[in-house]
């Protein structure tokens, strides 16, 4: 008798068909896992080498992320999330770090906007800067105290009015130098009292001494500072510059990681499914050899050897299609600008031989699991076990699965008594721990769905009587195919019915919420006087500014990002163009007041009339308190508060749009582009548009794996009724009837999936949308008709296809 090892090779090489469905299986699975994994790699590895800061070898700068910290000692936890502006150090900080030993000189930079004319605008920075950024003076000299120098749009002498936040100031050219974007250069003192945020700086520039190498001054300023701030050098310089960075490592290591998790969890369970469905089938033969006297070790050493054989050469094959995957993945981020140009994909062994390495410790835990029974068992009933499928349940998954759905109906429960984001993260866990049950009890829902499913089938016909008697004898087959379309359906409708009810319940709060006739915008700003002269255009009765931006608020242990809009104007102004809805308190936009979205306020904790913790554009820490919550946020703004409270905590403190209430378009057109609702509420859409395309192309990846999984399940089930075909024809049926037969249990088998699917979706995502957004989900009933036709159309087709191919012979095969 063979060797076992010979035994797995001449399995692989004599009957490579019955290897071919775990070998898609597992290929698939390598895709997911290196594809998710490169994408994390990429966003902790991510990069972008310094242009404005290439000449300063040494860069001081705060750190751009906020920090909330919980728990003491060993439980100390630290949330770390980037602020939405830029974070900045205190000017005094420039100081200390000119006092390093190998500093030669230490420049403050700063960067902020100024308007010219109507619609003009200005990059403005220090003078000073050009020491390390190599700009020269083509005629004039470097400017004084009431002096600029620009690059373009004047000439030596003349005196140009320019406008930063504060308002317009008359400044005389006192040189010109060459760039290639309109530029202003102030001195560098009263650039910093200028800016938007005036003693506060970007970063600071440490240029070293001759001989001084990038690493010791580095170390040497480091000390010098202190912890206040952070030093970097080298391609770190350029996260200081390119604040878009650390947002695309978030969404790159979100995708990869949280989303790559989940992908994984998934593909695994699908293939290991896929495994232990192979050996399964091969039960007759592993009990041949039993009877004949093959002990359980070399019956596990055949099956591990079988593994080694298929599922390397399966990972291999899934991670050059997860390369192509990852690499359009990422280019469709860059694309849609979450992700900076200058960031390269980054494709390392790492993730590929974590795939590799995953696929082949599925194979082997799954064909051992399969195998176990059949393995132990006793020589002389061997034969017998192999030749019907067993009924009891098993001891080790049995328990676990119920378990697994106790905590789905737990976590559904809590999930129904939360709101807003408390409500939605106890949500997630409904559909893992259900679609765990439903993998774990596999048999069990299989034989419960073909007893219900079956019922109205025993009076369809001889044909549809024989596909449900067959799915109740036959449960371990049916759920080996049920359960990848219950992953198909659940996570997909997850991941898209999430997105189309948060769109209709924005879509219902911008239709009521926007009362304004006219919204001015301006993609550089708006003038500070803009809201004032609207307010006085004839025909405009009221007219409010409204700076938009963003700030971080506790929720659930974790800093959330909520839209913030900071308000010119008074509260019955506001009132006239918005409608928010308001629930409790009075709306005010007095300094040190807020007014917050009701249900971003229960997922912070606070009520009108206490304090919240926010955390401004630049980092900054604020108590505000909370006078109002409104009920039309997700629409228009979460956060409401005085623009003076965020004026000085922006890169860029103009007004965003000015919302006003009668006038018309041309008188208006002066202070910038004018919109009417319907254009203002499209051009929102469009900055939505990046997160739905995510939940898509997710809900895509998801779900396209678990119907190629689905498909490959059910074609390697009826390939593996050949013998049974054959012997349905020799006792009189006839083609047709085998295939209505076949066609019947395909039908059960989707509109079970789709069943079971859509149970746990709506577990999910009622309890998710009632705290987002206080409605329950909107399911598009054409979308969700083509998610069940394209499962229906994919199950049948994989059913039918194979059973002809089977019946084309009309022989009966061993």
């Amino acid at each position: 008798m063979p060797m076992p090892n010979g035994l797995a090779r001449a399995a692989v090489r004599f009957k490579p068909a019955g290897f071919v469905g775990t070998f898609v299986a597992l290929a698939m699975a390598a895709l997911i896992v290196s594809a998710c994994g490169i994408l994390l790699e990429t966003g902790l590895r991510a990069s972008v080498p310094p242009q404005r800061y290439v000449g300063a070898p040494v860069l001081v700068a705060a750190d751009q992320r906020a920090h909330l910290v919980s728990g003491h000692g060993e439980d100390r936890e630290d949330e770390a999330v980037q602020v939405p502006d830029r974070a900045r150090l205190d000017n005094s900080l420039v100081a200390k770090a000119a006092s390093a030993p190998g500093a030669r000189t230490a420049v403050a930079d700063v960067t902020f906007p100024v308007r010219t004319g109507a619609h003009g605008a200005l990059t403005a920075h220090g003078w000073g800067s050009t020491a390390f950024t190599g700009e020269r003076l083509t005629s004039g000299h470097a400017p004084g105290a009431g002096e600029v120098v620009v690059s373009q749009g004047a000439s030596v002498g003349e005196r140009l009015t320019l406008t930063t936040a504060e308002g317009p100031r008359t400044f005389q050219v006192s040189g010109t130098a060459r760039q290639a974007t309109p530029t202003a250069w102030f001195a560098d003192s009263e650039a910093v009292r200028l800016s938007p945020h005036p003693g506060r700086i970007d970063a600071i520039a440490v240029l070293p001494k001759n001989g001084v190498s990038p690493g010791t001054l580095r170390t040497q300023v480091a000390h010098a500072v202190g912890e206040h701030a952070e030093v970097r050098t080298g391609d770190d310089r350029g996260a200081v510059e390119d604040a878009s960075l650390g947002y695309a490592k978030e969404i790159l290591i979100g995708l990869g990681g949280s989303f790559g998790g989940v992908a994984t969890l998934v593909a695994v369970f699908t293939a290991a499914g896929t495994v232990a469905l192979s050996v399964g089938q091969r039960a007759r033969e592993f009990a041949l050899l039993r009877a004949i006297g093959t002990t359980p070790r070399q019956i596990r050493r055949t099956i591990a050897t079988e593994a080694l054989l298929v599922a390397p050469l399966a990972g291999l094959a899934g991670c050059l299609p997860g390369i192509a995957l990852a690499r359009w993945w990422f280019g469709q981020l860059q694309d849609k600008g979450a992700v900076p140009r200058a960031v390269d994909l980054s494709v390392s062994y790492i993730p590929l031989l974590s795939a590799v390495g995953a696929v082949l410790l599925t194979a082997l835990f799954a064909g051992y699991m399969a195998a176990r029974r059949t393995s132990r068992i006793k020589p002389g009933l061997a034969i017998g076990e192999a030749s019907v499928e067993r009924l009891r349940p098993g001891w080790i998954r049995t328990p676990l699965g119920v378990a697994a759905a106790a905590g789905g109906f737990v976590c559904a429960g809590l999930a129904a008594s939360l709101t807003g984001e408390d409500a939605a993260n106890a949500s997630l866990g409904v559909v893992m721990l259900f679609m765990l049950a439903v993998a774990l009890l596999g048999p069990l829902v299989a034989r419960a769905c073909a007893a219900l499913f079956g019922l109205p089938l025993r009076g369809a016909g001889a044909s549809a009587s024989l596909a449900a008697a067959n799915s109740r004898t036959n449960a371990r087959r049916l759920a080996s195919a049920i359960t990848p379309i219950v992953l198909a359906m659940a996570f997909s409708s997850v991941l898209v019915f999430m997105h189309t009810s948060e769109e209709r319940v924005t879509q219902e709060q911008q239709r009521d919420g926007i009362v304004a006739d006219h919204i001015v915008t301006s993609d550089t700003g708006l003038a500070p006087d803009a809201a004032d002269r609207a307010a006085h255009t004839p025909g405009v009765t009221s007219a409010v500014g409204l700076l938009k931006t963003a700030v971080l608020i506790p929720v659930s242990g974790s800093l959330e990002s909520a839209s913030t809009q900071g308000v010119t104007g008074t509260p019955e102004d506001l009132a006239r163009v918005q409608d928010l809805d308001v629930q409790h308190g009075a709306l005010s936009v007095k300094p040190g007041e807020v007014a917050i979205d009701a249900s971003l306020a229960d997922s912070a904790h606070v009520r009108v009339g206490e304090r919240v913790k926010l955390r401004l554009p630049d980092g900054t820490k604020v108590s505000p308190m909370v006078v109002a919550t409104y009920g039309r946020g997700l629409g228009l703004s979460q956060v409401t508060l005085s623009r003076a409270d965020l004026a000085t905590h922006v890169t860029n403190a103009f007004d965003t749009e000015i919302w006003t209430k009668g006038g018309t378009a041309g008188t208006l057109a002066k202070l910038g582009t004018v919109l009417d609702r319907g254009d203002y509420t499209t051009a929102q859409s469009l900055d939505r548009e990046l997160n739905a395309w995510a939940n898509t192309v997710m809900a895509a990846v998801l779900g396209g794996f678990a119907a190629v999984a689905a498909v490959n399940t059910l074609v390697m089930t009826v390939l593996d009724r050949r013998r049974e075909l054959g012997t349905l024809r020799l006792i009189g049926s006839t083609r047709r009837q085998v295939l209505r037969m076949i066609h019947w249990e395909a039908l059960l088998v989707v509109l079970a999936g789709i069943a079971i699917g859509t149970a746990i979706a709506l577990a999910t995502l009622v309890p998710m949308m009632k705290g987002l957004t206080g409605q329950g989900p909107y399911i598009p009933p054409l979308l969700y008709g083509s998610f069940a036709a394209a499962i229906v159309v994919l199950g049948v087709t994989a059913a039918t296809v194979p059973a002809r191919a089977a019946l084309r012979g009309e022989t009966l095969e061993e």
